[in-house]
């Protein structure tokens, strides 16, 4: 049932605090309408047949920018003071306590600028606490290192870009039986989407969703969930308006069509648009290569017409249990590069992996785009004879390979008169291959005939950039395996190194 007092006296505690940054700073907070119909109303309106609290968790996913720290910051001083809890224990809670000291500070300067609470709490800012004596109570920032703690009695949490979360440990001690001995505790979530599809909030996040659909029925979860549906056109500003509620009021529509524009022309930052901006969970942290473009290079050349043909390669032998991969690049006359590939898996378990990693390993092998080696480990003589089958095939100028793992199987080339190149991974090496891929992609100058092991590797690629605006692959964040793509662009460095119109690329 629904106690309009209940929600009133949250609204009123909330309204009288005063705004800590930009030009509302020292302004009352005045509420957004969506914070009010969405979150405060039935939030601390709904109650159960004794009159407390109905919902004890609340999960806020919205765009970055639209006030979620202020709001969070709001709920943990209400919780502090005006719950009418004794000995309340509130705590900021993220992926590290700078994290958590965010909306720590926002409550902070609240207390702060307004005399009446400044009067009645005492904030302790090198311990992250704000203590009310007046009921014992605290509100204090968790460090790092809180899950390896228990006994926790939390009357209320604020769990802040729970998207950022390493693991699962620190939500699950605060959550699973740690408010048990209060009478309406309170986990108040507030994040943007992600894009590790395995983490703990995306748990969260589906569990919200269908809460909020009806396909699950939980009467102490409230979901409040603003982000654009993947079948919808992010590039329309219309829908930019649906998901971020706080736009023209907090946000001027002029940043979000500045970023837009950053997406448009950068495709590394095309799902961190979509990510931060339109709260769609997107499938990697910053997509490199926009699959529209890579999809219109699937242009076959033939293995005839490539016969004799010179080209250069790339080695990555990754993991002896995953995938390892070698790619031959072969420049033409009219600017465009053809590619080819081979993939190796070992063959043991093949289908339970597929079924684990819900990627088709076994279609790929029945389909010949994949070889499987015998056994549980990648057989490295298979690959080195399955490499000097393509010498004979192709005029194989180059091999550049990753010195991880490969020093054997180099040394056997080098005794058959193949030329091996060592191939750094760090930003001097990768950065300007990296860079020069993209640009044939987006001008449709590679043909890579459409692998479709190597289109899942591309999708699945991520870089980093270091200050100098270098990138390079990062196989460590990137979701899945990216292995092909790495040999693809070596192979491409060492083409590209023999184009004498390119050579200026490579200066450093």
């Amino acid at each position: 049932m629904y106690d309009e007092d209940k929600a009133n006296k949250a609204i009123k505690f909330i309204s009288a605090l005063k705004h800590t940054k930009g030009r509302w700073a020292g302004d009352p907070f005045q509420l957004l309408g969506w914070q009010v119909k969405d979150v405060l109303e039935p939030l601390f309106g709904t109650v159960d047949e004794n009159g407390h609290r109905l919902y004890r968790k609340c999960y806020v996913e919205v765009p970055k920018k639209n006030g979620k720290s202020e709001l969070g910051a709001a709920v943990a001083l209400y919780l502090l003071m005006a719950d009418g809890e004794f000995g309340a224990e509130i705590y900021s809670a993220a992926c590290d306590r700078d994290q958590a000291s965010i909306v720590f500070n926002v409550a902070a300067y609240m207390v702060e600028q307004e005399e009446g609470l400044d009067k009645r709490l005492k904030v302790l800012r090198s311990t992250k606490r704000i203590i009310y004596p007046a009921t014992n109570s605290f509100y204090h920032v968790l460090s790092a290192d809180a899950y390896t703690k228990h006994g926790y009695n939390i009357h209320g949490c604020i769990f802040d870009e729970l998207h950022a979360q390493p693991n699962r440990e620190l939500w699950d001690v605060l959550t699973e039986g740690s408010g048990d001995a209060r009478t309406q505790p309170l986990i108040f979530v507030i994040t943007t989407a992600g894009y590790d599809r395995n983490s703990i909030c995306y748990e969260v996040h589906e569990y919200a969703r269908k809460v909020k659909e009806g396909i699950i029925e939980d009467p102490h979860f409230l979901p409040v969930l603003y982000g654009l549906p993947e079948d919808e056109d992010w590039r329309d500003e219309r829908n930019w308006k649906k998901v971020n509620p706080s736009l023209g009021q907090i946000i001027p529509i002029e940043k979000l069509r500045a970023s837009f524009k950053e997406a448009e022309n950068i495709p590394a930052k095309q799902n961190l648009f979509r990510r931060l901006r339109l709260n769609q969970w997107t499938k990697q942290e910053t997509r490199f290569i926009p699959m529209e473009f890579w999809d219109r290079c699937s242009k076959k050349s033939s293995v005839k017409k490539l016969k004799g043909k010179t080209c250069y390669g790339g080695l990555d032998l990754a993991s002896s249990v995953d995938i390892a991969a070698f790619a031959k690049v072969f420049p033409d006359e009219d600017g465009y590069f053809d590619v080819l590939m081979r993939f190796w898996i070992p063959e043991e378990n093949i289908l339970e992996r597929a079924l684990r990693d819900k990627v088709p390993y076994d279609v790929w092998v029945e389909e010949g785009w994949i070889r499987a080696t015998p056994g549980n480990v990648i057989d490295y003589q298979a690959i080195e004879l399955d490499i000097l089958k393509d010498t004979e095939i192709y005029q194989v100028e180059e091999i550049a390979y990753d010195r991880w793992g490969a020093v054997q199987i180099t040394q056997d080339f080098e005794a058959e008169g193949i030329t091996v190149v060592p191939f750094g991974q760090g930003y001097k090496s990768m950065s300007p291959p990296t860079k020069e891929l993209l640009k044939l992609v987006m001008s449709q100058k590679i043909r890579h005939g459409g692998n479709p092991v190597l289109r899942w590797m591309a999708d699945n690629m991520m870089v980093t950039m270091d200050p100098a605006e270098n990138l390079k692959p990062d196989k460590k964040k990137s979701t899945e395996r990216i292995d092909g793509i790495v040999a693809m662009i070596m192979a491409l460095d060492r083409a590209l190194r023999h184009e004498e119109s390119n050579i200026e690329v490579w200066a450093v």
